[in-house]
């Protein structure tokens, strides 16, 4: 999407055009929430943050002068705790897409803190935020020698049922492993033998899912999938969601007015989204709306071994010790 853009002026005096996007990514990219909180909520203070293109390298600015609402993605987002009241302060809105996924049998995220932990940390941003804007994710789903179906149903139930009356969705995945060069040679050198799901295990899966979702009462829904889950009660998700937003911000008549939202009046109650807002930058069956994601590539040092936005453990812990150098630079890595 081509986001309005502003001059503004950087920190180094000089004038430059900035996209100025309504909504903005928190990031799918890298976990922002859990390493680069201080840096984040500095950069909103001061109104920008630069961003570089990972795949032609091009420098871009970020201005968050229209910003009206944060979608953060995080496996541990309990540094974000001290900052959620700085957005209230400033009028700009937020809810969280959680991972909380059961890998430490597996050894497949070894950066992440305890389960037990994490699952506090998310009750208690549950209390802060509302139930709907806390959505888990077990994301991926992934497949071992030692895991299969059954045992990641049982993972998921103990998960879930921990989190009952504090969200409202479960939104899920199934990994990509042969897609993506690095993280197939990551597990095979890691000796992590992982493998992908086939159908019949997805509908397994699903069934599994819907059969607990009974006592739990959550959406349940799919992300980026093509599978067709829903006999079963699942849903094709949007992450960034143009629906939740207005059931949850519908006073915020800025966020309205870029959704295209009109009020059906006084013998139609109700709101209607008029815009087709989907982010053609995504892969072919994800159902998000626009944003503008502020984070790189290369930059999260949780070290997980399926994930495949880092191309190099190597290097996103060199970028990470960069940051430290320089937490409050225009951009994540400190470059």
């Amino acid at each position: 999407m081509a986001w309005e853009r502003i001059d503004i002026t950087t920190e180094s005096g000089e004038t430059v055009r900035a996209q100025a996007p309504v909504i903005v990514s928190a990031s799918r990219a890298t976990d922002i929430p859990a390493f680069y909180a201080d840096w984040f909520f500095d950069r909103l203070e001061k109104g920008y943050s630069a961003w570089t293109n990972p795949f032609n390298g091009v420098k871009s600015y970020v201005s968050y002068a229209r910003t009206r609402l944060i979608v953060f993605w995080s496996k541990n987002p309990r540094p974000l705790l001290p900052h959620l009241e700085k957005l209230r302060e400033k009028g700009i809105r937020c809810y969280l897409h959680y991972t909380l996924n059961d890998y430490e049998t597996e050894r497949l995220e070894r950066g992440v803190p305890p389960l037990d932990e994490r699952i506090e940390t998310f009750l208690r941003l549950s209390e802060l935020l509302g139930k709907e804007l806390v959505i888990w994710r077990f994301d991926p789903l992934i497949l071992t020698e030692q895991t299969g179906v059954e045992e990641l149903l049982r993972k998921a139930e103990r998960i879930g049922d921990r989190l009952r009356g504090y969200t409202a969705k479960l939104v899920f995945s199934f990994a990509d492993i042969r897609i993506y060069r690095s993280v197939e040679s990551r597990l095979r050198r890691d000796a992590l033998p992982c493998r992908e799901f086939d159908g019949r295990q997805m509908s397994d899966m699903a069934a599994g899912l819907a059969e607990l979702n009974e006592k739990w009462g959550y959406t349940l829904a799919t992300c980026g999938e093509r599978v067709d889950l829903s006999q079963f009660g699942v849903r094709h998700n949007k992450c960034i969601d143009d629906e939740l937003i207005v059931r949850q911000f519908a006073d915020d008549p800025l966020l309205m007015d870029f959704l295209g939202v009109s009020q059906k009046g006084l013998f139609g109650p109700g709101t209607e989204v008029r815009k087709s807002l989907k982010d053609k930058g995504q892969r072919a069956f994800c159902g998000c709306i626009a944003s503008k994601d502020i984070g790189e590539y290369d930059t999260c040092p949780h070290g997980c071994a399926y994930c495949y936005a880092n191309r190099s453990g190597g290097k996103a812990a060199e970028n990470y010790r960069l940051h430290r150098t320089r937490p409050t630079a225009e951009t994540i890595s400190g470059q």
